[in-house]
Formats: C-alpha cells, structure tokens, sequence
C-alpha cells in the first residue's frame, strides 16, 4: 500500500534527484550490489549488529528502487535485468528472515518458517497473476499491489531488527498480512475473470 500510495512522492524525492549522477552506472551492478547488501543482513544479525543489520536492509531497499529507475533513464529495461532484480529480491528477503532466524533459533523457528511460507504463497500468487494480466504499468510485467507490499515488509523487517522482543508478534502480523495480501490477489484476479 505504501509503495501504490507514496512511491512517486518518494520517487521524486531521494530517487531521481540521483539519476543524473549515476547515469554512467550500470543498472545490473546496483541491482547487484543491493543483493549483496542484502546478504550482509545475515552476519550483522547473527553477531547482533542490529544498526549495522538495519542500515544494511535500508541500503539494500534504496538501491532496489534505484536500479530499475536507472535502467528506465537509460532505457536499458530488459527481460534479463528483470529476472535478475526479481530474484534478487526475493533471496534479499530470504537473507533478512534468515538473518532474524539466527539471532535466536530455538525461539524463532516457527515463526521464521511462517513468514518464509507466507512468502512463498503470496510470491505464487503475485507471479500467477501477473502471468495472466495484462501489464498497463511501467514495469516489466503486471504488477498487482496487495496490503503488505515491499515498503511494508521492510518496515517490519526493521521492527524486528529493532525490536528483537518483540518478534513473535511482529513475525506474526508479517504472515498474517502477507496471507491476507495472496488471499486478496487472487480474490481479485477471480473476480475480474
């Protein structure tokens, strides 16, 4: 909801002001460099840098948004960079709740495998959808926002970062809304056919 209701606000704000200077940059390595910023989540928490986990997950995000608006500028979109970014995002994903997970395991574990299920179910979803809808969007493929969409899971993420006692309830509200969002996708595309 965050990302259909503010992200041209965003978008103008702290993303396109940087185009310009970024402009020799290939659209792949940031994609790249946001994986691998994703992935040092992992470590961060398992030693409890919690700050250093937490501006990792920023970073990581911001460059998300900024590769494929690079790509857009440059007009470089392809089906390869999508692919890349897509998976990207998702093993971005896995890294944090993994990460989560490894701050203490014998807690967490059902509550990580939760989330990690939700995910897949809603990521099912999103790509079933987005297989048999008609792309009207500037993305690469159909796009269908839901309640929790990449903002809010990265919000949460960070209350989880930021607020380990917290996280069986946070963990929670993440599987929760995430069901209700692949619940609501696919209401919707039924309704609609």
């Amino acid at each position: 909801m965050i990302d259909s209701s503010y992200r041209s606000r965003y978008q103008t704000m702290l993303v396109d002001p940087l185009i310009p200077h970024v402009l020799r940059w290939n659209p792949l390595h940031i994609t790249i460099l946001g994986l691998l910023s994703g992935l040092m989540v992992i470590p961060s928490l398992a030693f409890h840098h919690t700050l250093i986990a937490l501006t990792f997950l920023l970073f990581s995000g911001y460059l998300d948004t900024l590769d494929g608006s690079l790509a857009r500028a440059k007009s470089e979109t392809t089906p390869k960079g999508a692919v890349i970014d897509i998976v990207s995002d998702r093993t971005v994903e896995f890294a944090i709740i993994l990460g989560l997970f490894l701050v203490d395991p014998s807690h967490r574990g059902l509550s990580s495998l939760l989330m990690l299920g939700s995910a897949m179910l809603c990521v099912t979803t999103f790509l079933v959808v987005g297989i048999f809808t008609e792309n009207d969007s500037h993305k690469s493929f159909h796009y269908s926002p839901g309640l929790i969409e990449r903002a809010e899971a990265f919000i949460l993420f960070g209350f989880m970062i930021l607020f380990p006692c917290y996280f069986t309830w946070i963990a929670t509200a993440f599987s929760v809304a995430v069901l209700f969002t692949a619940l609501m996708r696919i209401w919707n595309f039924w309704r609609h056919y």
